[in-house]
């Protein structure tokens, strides 16, 4: 996009994108702008005011930054920029908020594992065709938003596997065709798990024909591809590894 535009435009473009962003964060949903992090926004929720529904919070903020998207796509298409893509991870757990940095400059943010992996979620959205991925700790945090399992992974920096799972949307609002297709995925990825090819396949093939994005369909037909020429031993769960960020 910054070879494609003026330096003013450019300047235009970044600006009009974090501010967007920031304030579906900030005003919309009371999460802690953290920084940015060249076109990233790194943000969090529950400090420096405790919030009891800060998982709520933060998957409705990274629904609504997709709304909000397409509108801001359309604006920029008007001016004719090009349009953006963007990913959000969302995690959940213990973590260290607070004044850190050097005895020169010090600022106030989170550390800690339950942050990197939501780094890492935001990472991997890309791999999968999604534009939302969140951690099995923020899932069981949440309420009355449809959910689509996606994967068991194991991410970069991290021993034990976890559910990452694609919000969808409000409960009453997704429309029901977007239903039945997650519970025709549910099927397949069943079938996947337990290592019956032919049944995953089949049913992938049929999400495709009727899937607006079938990236993730199309990660899963090349998965089965590989299990069927190098067969998984007996113990296999469906865990994929990633080995980069």
């Amino acid at each position: 996009i910054s070879e494609s535009l003026s330096p003013e435009d450019l300047s235009v473009y970044i600006n009009d994108y974090l501010t967007t962003m920031s304030l579906v964060i900030r005003e919309g949903h009371r999460g802690t702008l953290d920084k940015y992090i060249g076109d990233a926004v790194m943000a969090f929720w529950g400090a420096p005011m405790a919030d009891p529904r800060h998982a709520q919070n933060a998957v409705l903020a990274a629904l609504d930054m997709m709304k909000q998207s397409t509108v801001l796509n359309r604006k920029f298409s008007e001016k004719g920029w090009p349009p953006f893509a963007i990913g959000v991870g969302v995690n959940s757990g213990t973590m260290r908020v607070g004044d850190m940095g050097s005895q020169i400059r010090k600022a106030y943010t989170v550390m800690g594992d339950a942050v990197n992996l939501g780094s890492r979620l935001e990472g991997i959205t890309k791999q999968y065709g999604v534009d939302i991925l969140i951690g099995q700790a923020t899932k069981e945090r949440i309420s009355g938003i449809v959910l689509r399992e996606v994967d068991l992974v194991q991410v970069k920096g991290k021993d034990e596997p976890v559910a990452i799972y694609e919000p969808i949307g409000v409960e009453g609002e997704v429309e029901q065709s977007r239903l039945d297709e997650i519970k025709l995925w549910n099927q397949a990825l069943r079938y996947y798990r337990s290592q019956d090819w032919d049944k995953a396949e089949l049913q992938l093939i049929n999400l495709k024909k009727i899937a607006a994005r079938g990236k993730l369909y199309d990660v899963f037909l090349e998965r089965i591809a590989e299990n069927r020429a190098n067969p998984p031993d007996s113990g296999w769960i469906g865990v994929h590894k990633f080995d980069t960020k």
